[in-house]
């Protein structure tokens, strides 16, 4: 992505320097108080707008004499915190300051959603930054670390405000050393330690983020590289990284060329390499537009890149694109024409090395090479130089024929010069068309007639037969030339209308298949030579896009879909001819449009399917659960009110013990009931605040019958989480509560919570119990489902379904995984009070 223009800005911005890691510890910090030390040494004023030391000793050091300005204070959700001071920085105006990472959330109150925003603020006002941020911050890679992590970071700072920074430094360290550095307590307290080697710093995870954070700055780098260039009008080609280019024609060859790019991409680190199809000025594709989107999927699944460009001369687009790329080598198929005619007229290879400059090319041999089966690209018309060779055949050929005949006066009469001037009119129409053959043929009855028909040297013709044969003459001269230039026109017109019916018929494939607009706008964009598409609204709303931006306002082709959007295309203004061609493509949009409210109204469908099912299975399950309660409490009230039969105070102790249980264990399966309700439905709405981790846990476990079994552990730094407390004392309540229902008696259950990266809370419920196996965890969490199928204790199995639910409505997960040695654990993650959500 290129870096966002700055040309508005001001003249006395200030510059900003960023330290990127791969992880938190890797000594990012550090290496910013040590940049500020060592600049402050020179006499720079640098001061410390906000640094966050994690209690490490030696970054405590580090910060030594360098002057700190002081946070300010907010009030959050009852609590102090602390932010950085943007309006005390700039009053005291140095003309360093550091401020540590960069993708923070501020608290509420702070001015600033994002810490990035305060920095902005001291770039504008002329003050040099120097900051800090891990990989895993960007948000362009934010979906990748969660794949790579299981963690979804919820703060992020956008790409474009990093690449701006006038430098980036890679702080970098081997995953190895960086887990020895953990070891030995010089990131994390000890008691963290085993957590965090065995959660988010295990090696895997953090050689991935290595290799994010080098990638990514290596593109940075290589941006900075083009845009040097650009500045400095460098045309010639800097190898510093192979970059290949590999021309495709769409013929069986191209697939033995792609993989031969893909070969040598992979021998060099770090290359690159695409494939390039040139097609005509016209923007219609000659190849079948279904084989173009096999190459273009094949491409990618080789690790290429597919591009087509559109050019009236092959050789020449492929040199552009090509220094444009700032490619280093270029690869083109053996050519399947034969040695004579290479000589008399140079292909494209041929072209391309006597052109390439410093680019290597590399002729490919193939095995339509060796068949010698020439392909013949035809155009709409001839050509410029073909019908400038045909002008010229007409023009001075029959001089030159003249000549010869003149020449040789005794070896051929009136009737063979007639002839040969015929063969030479013929020849010109074939070469150059309709008008250089009639130019020809006028050209050549003059010449019969002055030289070669009596009287000689004359205008004038002395037989009515010679003059009939001459007339002849230039009649079929003319009408020889008009079927040529006709048949060409022909040819052209039947190509065209191939190439409308192969792309017709891939439209129509897709209308069968899974399509989507954005494969739609991408086919129409390669086949009419456009550089971007959309679907656009009436109200001028871009739904959909591909290529460039588009504007309705400035688009070049705009063809109505429906009453409600139209189909807009920006790169060239399209020919009448192409309309209809187009008008296809609106109708398939039109068609897409259908088939996605088509889908929308199934999946609500699917929805209310589900709701009854739902419904059904509830009826099913709560015909038993309910009645098994009522019925001991209906019992116990009948014996208490029978006057026949005295009780004794223990008695009656006992029989309303047994209407309590059966009130509660009502009031729990229906509070389960209406709770799984509201989750089916989308209702449940979470006050997330900031949550006393510890108080909540405790107010969960003490109404249990097992509670006694329960062992809590809430470590000091995630005693706050940000949550709803009601609703996580109920998820922490059925969770709990179905281990120690798993729990055999006389074994403990414990709940430990520990802070984890990325400002999140890890609560870990771990029982001793059988266990589930893998395949059968999902399961749990689904609504009627108890372990195995077999029933123990009460309920209809929805204490799982509705902790998950209300889990995730606060912006929470909740997995199932193994105890070691026995049993299985569950693990709430939260988000820390103050980490955003």
């Amino acid at each position: 992505m290129e870096p966002a223009p700055r040309t508005g800005d001001s003249p006395t911005r200030g510059s900003l320097r960023v330290y990127l890691g791969a992880s938190p510890g890797v000594g990012k910090t550090y290496a910013m108080l040590d940049e500020g030390r060592r600049r402050a040494a020179r006499g720079t004023d640098v001061v410390i707008g906000l640094v966050e030391t994690h209690g490490r000793e030696r970054t405590i050091e580090q910060v030594g004499d360098l002057e700190v300005v002081p946070r300010r204070v907010l009030d959050h959700r009852g609590s102090a915190q602390t932010e950085l001071d943007v309006a005390a920085v700039i009053a005291r105006a140095p003309e360093v300051a550091l401020v540590d990472e960069l993708a923070h959330t501020n608290a509420d109150g702070a001015g600033n959603a994002k810490r990035w925003q305060d920095v902005e603020q001291l770039l504008e006002a002329g003050i040099c930054v120097i900051t800090t941020v891990n990989i895993q911050h960007l948000e362009s890679l934010n979906d990748v670390v969660e794949a790579i992590t299981g963690i979804r970071q919820r703060e992020t700072v956008p790409d474009t405000f990093v690449r701006r920074a006038d430098a980036i430094e890679l702080v970098d360290m081997s995953p190895q050393s960086l887990r020895r550095r953990m070891a030995h307590g010089n990131v994390y307290a000890a008691d963290k330690v085993d957590a965090a080697l065995s959660q988010f710093f295990r090696e895997g995870n953090l050689t991935a983020l290595r290799e994010l954070a080098l990638l990514w700055l290596a593109d940075r780098v290589d941006e900075g590289l083009g845009r040097y260039r650009e500045q400095h009008d460098i045309d010639s080609t800097w190898a510093a990284r192979e970059r290949i280019v590999v021309a495709v024609t769409g013929g069986p060859e191209s697939e033995v060329l792609m993989r031969r790019a893909a070969r040598i991409a992979s021998r060099t680190g770090g290359g690159q390499w695409a494939a390039l199809y040139v097609t005509r000025g016209d923007g219609l594709v000659q190849m079948d537009p279904a084989r173009l989107h096999r190459l273009h999927a094949m491409t990618t699944d080789m690790g290429g890149t597919f591009h087509s460009v559109v050019g009236d001369d092959t050789a020449t687009a492929i040199l552009d694109f090509a220094k444009g790329e700032n490619a280093t080598q270029v690869l083109i198929g053996a050519s399947r024409r034969g040695r004579l005619s290479t000589l008399a007229n140079p292909g494209v290879g041929e072209i391309v090395i006597a052109e390439s400059g410093d680019i290597d090319v590399h002729i490919v041999t193939h095995d339509e090479a060796r068949r010698k089966r020439g392909t013949v690209r035809t155009s709409p018309d001839l050509g410029w130089r073909r019908r400038a060779g045909g002008y010229a055949i007409g023009a001075l050929g029959p001089f030159a024929l003249t000549a010869l005949l003149l020449a040789t006066p005794d070896v051929h009469g009136l009737p063979t010069e007639a002839m040969l001037f015929m063969a030479l009119v013929v020849g010109s129409a074939i070469v150059g068309g309709r008008w250089p053959a009639i130019v020809c043929s006028f050209v050549s009855g003059f010449a019969l007639n002055f030289f070669f028909t009596p009287p000689l040297r004359t205008v004038t013709i002395a037989s009515g037969e010679n003059a009939f044969a001459v007339v002849l003459f230039v009649v079929v001269g003319v009408a020889v030339s008009s079927v040529v230039g006709l048949a060409a026109r022909r040819s052209a017109q039947a190509e065209k209308a191939s190439a409308e019916a192969d792309a017709l018929t891939v439209l129509s494939h897709s209308l069968l298949h899974a399509g989507d607009f954005g494969t739609l706008l991408a086919g129409a964009c390669e086949l009419f030579g456009m550089k971007g598409a959309a679907i656009v609204g009436a109200d001028g709303e871009v739904r959909h896009a591909h290529g460039e931006t588009v504007d309705a306002g400035t688009a070049d082709v705009v063809m109505p879909i429906d009453d409600d959007s139209s189909l807009v295309l920006v790169g060239r203004s399209l020919p009448a001819a192409d309309q209809r061609l187009l008008k296809a493509y609106a109708a398939h949009a039109s068609v897409l449009e259908e088939r996605r409210r088509a889908a929308k109204e199934s999946s609500e469908r699917r929805v209310l399917a589900e709701t009854d099912r739902t419904r059904t299975a509830l009826l099913a399950a709560v015909s038993h659960d309910l009645r098994s309660p009522l019925s001991a409490v209906k019992a116990a009230v009948s014996s208490l009110r029978n006057t026949d039969i005295e009780w004794s105070a223990d008695d009656e102790a006992a029989l309303l013990e047994t209407v309590e249980e059966g009130a509660d264990r009502l009031d729990e399966l229906v509070s389960n009931l209406l709770d799984m309700s509201r989750i089916q439905m989308g209702a449940v709405k979470a006050h997330v605040d900031e949550v006393e981790l510890d108080a909540v846990v405790h107010a969960a476990v003490a109404p249990l019958a097992g509670r006694s079994r329960v062992d809590v552990t809430v470590d000091p730094e995630a005693a706050l989480v940000a949550a709803d407390a009601g609703l996580l004392e109920r998820v922490l309540a059925n969770v709990v509560g179905n281990a120690v229902a798993y729990t055999p008696d006389g074994t403990r259950v414990a709940v430990e919570a520990t802070p984890a990266a990325g400002r999140r809370v890890v609560v870990r419920v771990v029982d001793r119990g059988p266990g589930v196996p893998a395949a059968q965890r999902d399961g749990l969490f689904e609504p009627f489902q108890r372990l195995g199928d077999v029933p123990r204790g009460e309920g209809v199995g929805l204490g799982l379904a509705v902790a998950r639910g209300l889990t995730e409505a606060m912006g929470g997960t909740l997995t199932a995984e193994d105890t070691p040695g026995s049993g299985l654990t569950f693990v709430l993650d939260l988000p820390a009070a103050g980490g955003g959500r």
